[in-house]
């Protein structure tokens, strides 16, 4: 299957509306770690593809660094969700999300933050990479 824009959007949709469900029955409040399991349980529900936890590889100048660095949740290998459970998202989310993005080669990420009222008005925000816009629309 081609990646396309459309592709893309229709996913995050679907994952902000995972997101969207797991806040409608928890609220905010919680650990960071019980909103991922039940966000990658909406996940499984609705048949799509993730991968929790991984390891981020780091590449320094030829050399591939051990890191610490573990992303939260990658979703269909193509969309990245950083989980937080945090007063409000920060410029500094923004730029991990971006760091990862790049070494990873994702086109775009989400942001979802279950610490607030409402996750589509103030808990989530979706950033992509330049290579998103190379990709074809449809």
């Amino acid at each position: 299957m081609q990646i396309t824009k459309k592709y893309l959007d229709e996913l995050t949709y679907k994952v902000i509306g995972c997101a969207i469900e797991v806040h409608k029955h928890l609220g905010p409040g919680l650990l960071e770690s019980v909103y991922e399991k039940c966000f990658v349980r909406e996940l499984e529900l609705r048949g799509i593809r993730y991968k929790r936890q991984l390891w981020v590889p780091l590449e320094y100048k030829g050399l591939q660094i051990d890191t610490e660095l573990r992303l939260d949740v990658l979703v269909e290998d193509i969309l990245y969700a950083e989980l937080k459970s945090n007063e409000g998202l920060a410029p500094i989310h923004d730029a991990i999300l971006l760091s990862y993005m790049k070494m990873l080669n994702k086109p775009k990420g989400i942001l979802i933050n279950f610490n607030c009222v409402n996750i589509f008005k103030e808990g989530q925000r979706t950033l992509v990479k330049d290579l998103f816009a190379k990709l074809p629309d449809e």
